[in-house]
């Protein structure tokens, strides 16, 4: 009897000695899984870590996987920009001009029954379109001076004010010296290919303006006697 329980007692302590190695094991499996798990999300950091770099908002990204966040966020930057094209500033600021120079601030008939489409551009700064069944024939445009146009003998000037003044014929070729409205004298010299240049002188002979073309016609506005000098040496004024 006593040899018989010795053994059940061997038996019960190695069973028991098995127990505490299974649950040691078990401990050990949980906490390796946990350390991975925590490894992860660490890699998982520093992946978003390296976005947050790419951007500015910290130092110099370092290693593979950051290097691979930075290509990721600038590839998604570039698609973003080809998606939104214009920057909003651009796109809030462009309208405006845009705007304002697509309609013309009012019409009116020519001489020779055309019709003016007067732009506003700036300050002083007008453009004039010619059209007539729907096609523009000719644009004019101030940049500082009033502007003019010989059109098969009708004579435009558009002015720093955008008013427009048209007339027909009553034009002289130069070179010479001509009689204009309101009393000026023009004298008109040919100084080179399409080149002439036109003193418009006062009462007293004294010159008050002068007018040059170079390739272009041009126009001026004389104390509300216009005047157009054309690229050819015709000049012509109306009051």
């Amino acid at each position: 009897m006593t040899t018989r329980r010795a053994a059940r007692a061997a038996r019960a302590a190695r069973t028991a000695g098995l127990v505490a190695v299974a649950a040691a094991a078990a401990l050990s499996l949980t906490a390796c899984q946990s350390g991975g798990n925590a490894a992860a999300a660490g890699s998982g950091q520093n992946v978003s870590g390296s976005a947050s770099l790419s951007t500015g908002n910290g130092g110099a990204p370092s290693g593979a996987e950051t290097g691979s966040g930075k290509a990721r966020t600038s590839a998604e930057q570039v698609r973003s920009s080809v998606h939104t094209g214009t920057p909003a500033a651009h796109r809030a600021s462009a309208p405006a001009v845009t705007v304002k120079a697509a309609s013309p601030v009012r019409t009116q008939t020519l001489a020779d029954g055309s019709k003016a489409e007067i732009y506003e551009l700036g300050e002083q700064h007008y453009r004039l379109k010619i059209v007539s069944r729907g096609s523009v024939l000719a644009t004019l445009e101030t940049k500082g001076h009033d502007a003019g146009l010989d059109a098969n003998d009708m004579f435009v000037v558009l002015t720093l004010g955008g008013e427009v003044h048209s007339w027909m014929g009553g034009g002289h070729s130069g070179p010479g010296t001509f009689k204009l409205a309101g009393g000026w004298t023009a004298k008109v010299t040919k100084i080179g290919e399409l080149r002439y240049r036109a003193q418009i002188l006062g009462n007293e002979g004294a010159v008050e303006a002068t007018l040059e073309t170079k390739g272009h016609d041009v126009g001026l506005d004389a104390n509300a006697v216009y005047i157009v000098l054309s690229a050819g040496g015709v000049i012509s004024s109306h009051g």
